[in-house]
């Protein structure tokens, strides 16, 4: 379950996105380096980290807080604190003072928030399953680009309105369907995945409403999808995945789509 207290910030991070909860798993309590703007940020010595564990368990007894990392901010006894499912806080040594938002370096005009993030989202694009997308070629392809979409999402369908106008990029759909949200969209993707041309059954619905056929359902990635996303810490559609790794959540128009793909190829 996502923690309570930072649902305002999660909210903020995915404007243009349609959201979902992520479930916890087992993850252990361990203490990392991070780098954030070039400079070392080194981990928080071990009773800090747990000073901060305890006052965090206290003060939400019913949510399962997870501390994946304590980590010194270059801010004296403050503190940088990612908790499952890779979010970030700010506590002062003692736990007794939270902070919600991004820490912006001012000197740089760098968001180390932002940075930081970027950095635990990270994916290995090249293990993503793609065989199990649908495959879209623009073009002549030339920038790849992976989306994790929900059909009844209304900010994916958005994205895929400015995608009909881009050219020269290969798009790689994974089916995300968001339970929470809309109930009957695993049932529908399962029944998309089935289509005779899945590709063209796709634009379709997604820019121009034409309703999916009813077809046998056949064996399919749809869960094995969604399973997928969970463990790659996704809560929100469409979330696009770049060739460097680089994560981003939301609607984004054609212009800054592909001014993405151009500077987050490999």
């Amino acid at each position: 379950m996502r923690i309570k207290f930072l649902t305002a910030m999660v909210l903020i991070g995915l404007l243009g996105a349609c959201e979902s909860k992520v479930n916890t798993d087992g993850s252990k309590t361990t203490v990392s380096e991070t780098k954030s703007n070039n400079q070392n940020i080194s981990s928080a010595d071990e009773s800090v980290q747990k000073d901060i564990q305890a006052a965090l368990k206290k003060a939400y007894p019913n949510e399962d807080v997870k501390v994946e990392s304590v980590s010194k901010t270059p801010i004296a006894n403050l503190y940088e604190v990612v908790v499952f499912p890779k979010q970030v806080i700010y506590v002062d040594a003692k736990g007794e003072y939270m902070l919600l938002g991004n820490l912006m370096d001012m000197k740089n005009q760098v968001n180390l928030t932002e940075e930081r993030l970027s950095d635990l989202n990270r994916v290995d694009y090249q293990t993503l399953p793609f065989e199990s997308a649908i495959k879209e070629v623009r073009g002549n392809g030339q920038y790849h680009v992976a989306v994790f979409s929900d059909l009844d999402c209304p900010f994916c369908k958005r994205l895929e309105q400015e995608i009909e106008k881009m050219t020269d990029v290969t798009i790689h759909t994974f089916l995300m369907p968001i339970d929470s949200l809309h109930p009957q969209a695993r049932a529908a993707s399962k029944q998309l995945w089935c289509q005779p041309d899945r590709t063209a059954a796709w634009t379709n619905w997604m820019r121009k409403g034409t309703p999916i056929p009813a077809v046998a359902e056949c064996p399919n990635p749809v869960d094995d999808l969604v399973a997928l996303s969970e463990k790659l810490g996704f809560n929100g559609t469409p979330t696009i995945v770049y060739p460097n790794g680089k994560v981003q959540s939301g609607f984004l128009p054609k212009e800054a789509f592909e001014q993405a793909l151009r500077d987050n190829q490999k």
